[in-house]
Formats: structure tokens, sequence, C-alpha cells
């Protein structure tokens, strides 16, 4: 891969991270890929966190076996945080449901509905839920396996709710890691089908691995502005983490997709947007992991990116919404 830098339009946070295993009022090691939206005037952060275990257990040769919940934080200016004083849990666990994970929020017509991941005994599933207050979810839809990362679209579109989603097929594409951005449409937002093909990994200059969404899409008169995540494999290296082994990099990409048909693609950044460079983004449980959240278009038009990073903490950076549809349109 070609040395590649985040765009100069991407203003890092100077307070980052945002969020922080230190911030959470109980048991918290691994605070990230957050979903960040305004609901009811407020900014809310729905992240993962994995506990039940330190750096040192590693170091130590332990038998880590992580525990993961999902935390719930309120803000006034999308900076400062406070965090519940209690995780909640969108999907009650049981024998066949382990755990849930990578949470993503769409406030839909008054409603916050939340997309997660969850492991099961019979493989990874992707969910959608809604919730009026953070303490009820009624559960809309779980996939089968093996899918996740999806991520709903704001608004119906000619009479359909819509998703970008991640399956990944192994013996399909004849690869372990070889999977794609698809997108499927819905009528009530639990029946999913006319699955498409939006973004093929082999399309993306910075992927020698696998793609998928990011962040959900946020509307703009251009187009739907959207991210989505890509890894590159360092075959001849390895990254910083706490576990060693580790040589996937992950970086954010940037497209635009068409208002009224977004399976079609307007435009496309051709490089990254973001990928990590700071200490807290190259080194951590995983380094040199940016993995985009949320995404929130301010009134003055400036856009803050909230984004996972080195699989640790909590960051956000902003850019103005011109300037970023500017980078997907230069080479449409």
């Amino acid at each position: 891969m070609k040395k590649f830098e985040s765009n100069n339009v991407i203003i890092r946070y100077p307070g980052n991270p945002v969020m922080s295993a230190e911030k959470v009022p109980y048991d918290a090691t691994l605070i990230f890929n957050a979903g960040v939206t305004k609901f009811n005037g407020k900014y809310v952060m729905v992240f993962r966190n994995d506990y039940n275990f330190e750096q040192s257990d590693y170091a130590k040769g332990k038998n880590v076996k992580i525990k993961t919940n999902i935390g719930i934080a309120f803000s006034n200016d999308g900076l400062n945080w406070d965090v519940k004083p209690e995780p909640c849990q969108p999907v009650p666990l049981n024998d066949e449901i382990r755990r849930c994970y990578d949470p993503r929020l769409t406030v839909i017509d008054g409603r916050c509905y939340i997309c997660f991941a969850v492991d099961t005994a019979h493989g990874i599933r992707g969910g959608i839920a809604v919730t009026d207050d953070f303490d009820k979810f009624e559960i809309l839809s779980l996939s089968t396996p093996d899918n996740r990362n999806m991520v709903l679209f704001p608004e119906k579109i000619n009479g359909e709710y819509l998703r970008l989603e991640r399956p990944f097929p192994v013996y399909g594409r004849h690869s372990n890691e070889s999977f794609d951005c698809w997108m499927s449409y819905s009528p009530d937002l639990c029946y999913w089908g006319k699955d498409q093909l939006l973004l093929g990994a082999e399309d993306v200059s910075f992927c020698n691995c696998k793609i998928g969404p990011a962040a959900p899409p946020i509307k703009t008169p251009q187009g739907w502005l959207t991210t989505f995540h890509a890894v590159w494999t360092h075959d001849d290296s390895e990254l910083d983490s706490w576990h060693g082994g580790w040589d996937k990099e992950y970086l954010a990409g940037l497209m635009l997709l068409d208002l009224d048909n977004p399976n079609k693609i307007i435009g496309i950044y051709q490089d990254p947007l973001l990928l990590s460079e700071t200490d807290h983004e190259l080194k951590g449980f995983r380094g040199s992991v940016i993995f985009p959240g949320g995404m929130i278009l301010e009134d003055s038009g400036e856009v803050k990116i909230y984004y996972g990073a080195a699989d640790t903490v909590e960051c956000l950076a902003t850019a103005h919404i011109d300037d970023l549809i500017d980078l997907c349109l230069k080479d449409a």
C-alpha cells in the first residue's frame, strides 16, 4: 500500500479521547465502536465496553475471557459526556445469544433505532431494536448468520427502509476475509430483502482484505454522505497490540450515494479519509484501527465524526460538510 495520510479537511478534537474506561463508573477496559446521534435535544452515545481483563493479563499469558456490555452516555455539546451509572443490554442474553456489541444509532420519525451485532451459538447475527428511553428496547429484526456492521438510513426512500450491511461469506469468496458492502430493503424494519451489492472490496484502493459500513448515512442536498471501513493486512509487519500477531490496519473511507437511488454511488474519495496517526490510534488493544460509528451534521455545516481508536477508546474528528462532499465528487 502506498503511503497515505488522513485528509487535511479532517480536524481531530484536541481533547481526544472523548470516551475511555476511566470515564465509566463500572468495570470497563476497552471503550470503542460507539453509535452517536442527537435525540430529544441531547447527544447520545451508546458504546461497546469490553472488560474483565487488563493489559498485563496478556503479558502474563493468562487465558483472558473478555466480557462485553453496552454503555450509554449523554452530552449537551457532543464533547463532554455523562455516563449512565449502569450499562444496558438491548438483547437478552441466553444459551443461544452470547453477547451484544458494536451499536449504531439512527433516529427515524422521532424514535431511536439501534443496530448491533450478536455472537450466538450458531454464528454472528446483525439486529435492529428501537427505544424511546434507552431503558426498554424492542427487538425488530435479527439476521441469519453471518452478517453484521448494519446501519440504517434516517428516513424511508421510495416507501422503504434501507440499511447498509456487511455479510461475510467465507466459502463463497474463496478467501478467509474478502467481504463487501451491501444494501437491503424493508417495508417495516422487520423483514429485509432485495439485497444488492453496493461496493466491492476490490474497488477500494486502500483495501486488500475487507470493507463494510461504518457510521450511518447523513442526508445532504447532493446525496447521502456515508463513511465505510476498509482493512489493509500487513503481511510483512506486525502492528502494535496487547496480544501480539496483529497485522490488520483499519481505515475510514467516504462516499456519496444518490438521494433517490442510494444503491448508486455518485462519488467516492479515492484515498482514506482518516487513518491512525496519533498515539491513541496507533497503540492500544489493537493498534492502527479507525472505525467510525457516528456522524452528525450540525446546523453550522460542521460534521462530527465519532470513531473507535485502537479498539480501546472513542475519539472525535470534525470537518465541514462542503469539504467532505467535494472529496467525493472531485474524481466523479
